[in-house]
């Protein structure tokens, strides 16, 4: 487990992390791109699409404007919120909490005061429905706490935000805002480590494991891959 006071193993577990996680699960949803039943292709936009991209609609061309959003938008998004609990559990672990509902719970270093915190990935991240969710964890947590004896304020209960800035925030992250605490991107690492150029730390550690990834080869041979059953489809047509 890493000490929490630490904030250089942070550094080292998060880059462990991007690279193990979220740099393999990246690899390994680009080579699933090669089996054309992975997109729902649409003949109305497909050409339109390629011939913007490439300057025509040749089936490697297609296969270019099917692949790339995925693989540089979507698939690499996704694999990041769907994995963040392993962050947590591991990047974050010496902050775990045991209050149901409660991700991780920690000493503010801006108030001292301990707080019981909610991540979630980016601005637009959560959704109507989410509203009612975290507000319910954040009033059992406080209600366990007067159960307890463990005086909890509004002001314990966090939502913590791992990148972005407060005007990005959606709607949605701002009713939260009105009754509890809403940290996103520098201001969340920073009253959770101390260090107020943490969030940029973090950042360029983990822009430091791309140099161990070159996706090239790999787009290349998906595309020939996929343009050849695009191929395959046209001329059963």
């Amino acid at each position: 487990m890493i000490d929490p006071t630490n904030n250089d193993e942070i550094i080292v577990k998060a880059k462990e992390f991007f690279r193990e996680v979220i740099g393999e699960n990246h690899i390994k949803n680009t080579k699933k791109l090669s089996n054309i039943n992975n997109f729902n292709v649409n003949p109305f936009l497909n050409k339109y699409l390629a011939n913007f991209l490439t300057g025509n609609d040749s089936p490697e061309s297609i296969a270019k404007a099917l692949i790339y959003p995925r693989v540089l938008g979507t698939s690499i998004t996704t694999s990041f919120g769907s994995n963040l609990q392993k962050f947590i559990n591991t990047t974050l672990e010496g902050y775990g909490s045991t209050t149901s509902g409660i991700d991780i719970e920690f000493i503010d270093k801006i108030d001292n005061r301990k707080k019981y915190c909610q991540i979630k990935a980016g601005p637009q991240t959560i959704n109507y429905d989410d509203v009612t969710t975290i507000e319910n964890h954040f009033k059992k947590a406080i209600n366990l706490g007067r159960t307890n004896g463990v005086p909890i304020a509004n002001m314990d209960c966090v939502v913590g935000v791992f990148y972005g800035e407060q005007n990005e925030l959606s709607q949605f992250y701002k009713t939260i805002n009105q009754n509890y605490t809403v940290l996103i991107g520098k201001e969340f690492w920073f009253h959770l480590t101390g260090d107020e150029d943490f969030y940029n730390k973090i950042t360029d550690a983990i822009g430091e494991i791309a140099n161990e990834f070159d996706g090239r080869d790999l787009l290349e041979l998906t595309t020939k891959e996929l343009a050849k059953k695009l191929k395959e489809i046209d001329t059963l047509e």
